[in-house]
């Protein structure tokens, strides 16, 4: 049923123009829908175009989504060192598996694979950000010494996404709170927000600091989701309820 409703908005969306969303007046078309058997569970890989930057962008979709309201959804960013190499100098791989999972165990969902590598810098600039970590610059300091912003991700393709696909309202599995406002400001009725635990290592839990501490991510170091920035509690699995927040 969620795979026929989908190959819908393909060819609902074959001859799509609009005026766009954001500054860059972003459009985007559903063009391709295929099953994707992962371990994760089964999801539907959809394929879409975009008249801004020329990447492919991606969304995994479980179970019905179309049309409903308070959908799961997470927005990853594209790390090909961390999602594909493994790297421990960030928790992107660890974030996808687990959005993916949490996505698996909430029965339904949506998963949009961005492609802003490296806070949307591009890889080379990435490696040239992780040298200049090596010399004492926290993640921000980096960005900023090679002429960018601390954060170049632009959420408007993102937004597009989520309309084209037909949500009516989504609950974010983040921790960023700029995914949120951004996500708002284009119209997407984000309903809450799903706190994205994961436990810091070695190698990374300075960079886990950073985005805490320069820009406003909601992480908690004890391992404990941090539910205060919404009026009602989210659940997680497993949490005991001494530790639910209003």
């Amino acid at each position: 049923m969620a795979e026929d409703t989908l190959r819908e908005l393909v060819a609902r969306d074959q001859d799509h123009e609009c005026d766009g969303f954001g500054s860059a007046r972003v459009c985007v078309r559903v063009v391709a829908v295929a099953e994707l058997p992962t371990r994760f569970g089964p999801f539907k890989l959809v394929g879409f175009w975009n008249n801004r930057d020329g990447k492919e962008h991606v969304a995994l979709v479980l179970g019905d989504v179309v049309g409903l309201e308070e959908v799961p959804v997470r927005l990853h960013s594209e790390c090909l060192t961390g999602d594909v190499m493994g790297s421990l100098r960030c928790d992107c791989r660890d974030q996808l598996t687990g959005g993916l999972e949490a996505i698996q165990r909430l029965g339904r969902g949506v998963l949009l694979y961005l492609r802003q590598e490296g806070r949307g810098i591009g890889l080379i600039n990435k490696i040239r950000a992780y040298a200049l970590q090596e010399q004492g610059l926290d993640t921000v300091e980096a960005n900023l010494a090679l002429g960018f912003r601390d954060d170049e991700r632009d959420y408007a393709v993102a937004a597009h996404m989520l309309h084209s696909l037909g949500l009516g309202s989504v609950k974010l599995i983040t921790n960023n709170p700029e995914k949120m406002r951004q996500l708002t400001q284009h119209r997407v009725k984000v309903a809450g927000r799903i706190p994205h635990v994961i436990q810091p290592n070695q190698y990374n839990r300075f960079y886990l600091e950073t985005k805490a501490r320069r820009s406003g991510h909601f992480i908690d170091f004890s391992g404990k989701a941090r539910l205060g920035e919404q009026s009602d509690p989210v659940r997680v699995e497993g949490m005991p309820e001494s530790e639910l927040e209003g």
